[in-house]
């Protein structure tokens, strides 16, 4: 049988990645095994808290923080957004997913904060990107493959999203990634603070992630990996590296995905 390193080091050795730590555990037995380096070009070796982009694992981060208020009594799942949200409390939908944004009809009702939480509110992505509202979510507001330093301040997020109009009515369908970013700044607004303090102080803080946030400070960017995606070519593809996720953070902490929470 394969030990957990060597089934590492199999994705090492293949390209497939530059490194990789994994972790076993059952009741008190525990694995833990770092193999290759923190990036392709091998200066500093992967080690058990090397930090990484969590990416898609901030949604159900963000989920919680929203319970959190939902518990205090601060908005209930029933509530619509539009008093904390003004810009999404009269939104339009296209006539139909395949037309164009300009033919647009009322949506029949207010999102609410239960829409936001599962991804019913009418914006984000299908199985098909070609679809015009959702080619406005790439070019105007950055989604996709991450760019945290093109992505603008909340506020001026939130007009730009007000003026894209909803790809379903409200509860009707869902759609991916989207109502996360929007619940970031939904959870800024209702507390009062800014959605990184709010996290590291509700959440972070707490569970003892000592090595979450928005951004990798100077000293622990040698544990910090590179983001990398397929090439054209079938090769690594930088698409970010660790040095400007520190020089360059982004504007708009959104959720985390701008610039990304890291945790190890």
């Amino acid at each position: 049988m394969s030990s957990l390193r060597d089934i590492l080091q199999t994705s090492v050795n293949n390209g497939s990645v530059p490194g990789a730590v994994g972790l076993i555990a059952r009741g008190d037995r525990v694995e833990v095994q770092a193999v290759g380096c923190t990036g392709i070009d091998g200066t500093y070796p992967m080690v058990r808290d090397s930090i990484f982009r969590v990416a898609s694992i901030t949604k159900p981060i963000t989920a919680a923080a929203v319970m959190m208020l939902v518990e205090e009594g601060q908005i209930t799942l029933d509530d619509p957004v539009g008093p904390w949200l003004p810009e999404l409390a009269s939104p339009a939908v296209v006539r139909t997913p395949t037309g164009p944004v300009d033919d647009v009809v009322p949506a029949i009702r207010p999102i609410t904060v239960a829409d936001l939480l599962t991804f019913r509110a009418g914006y984000g992505f299908p199985s098909d990107f070609s679809l015009p509202a959702v080619r406005l979510l790439v070019s105007e507001l950055k989604q996709g493959p991450p760019q945290p330093q093109l992505v603008v301040a909340p506020d001026e997020w939130m007009a730009a999203l007000a003026r894209i109009p909803l790809l379903h009515q409200p509860g009707e369908a869902w759609l991916y990634n989207t109502c996360s970013d929007i619940l970031g700044v939904l959870i800024a607004r209702v507390s009062g603070r800014p959605l990184p303090e709010f996290l590291a102080e509700r959440l972070f803080g707490p569970l003892g992630m000592a090595d979450t946030g928005f951004e990798v400070p100077a000293s622990k960017l040698d544990r910090f990996t590179s983001y990398y995606r397929t090439g054209p070519a079938g090769g690594l593809e930088l698409v970010d590296a660790p040095r400007r996720a520190v020089e360059q953070p982004a504007g708009v902490p959104l959720r985390g995905r701008r610039p990304g929470l890291h945790r190890r």
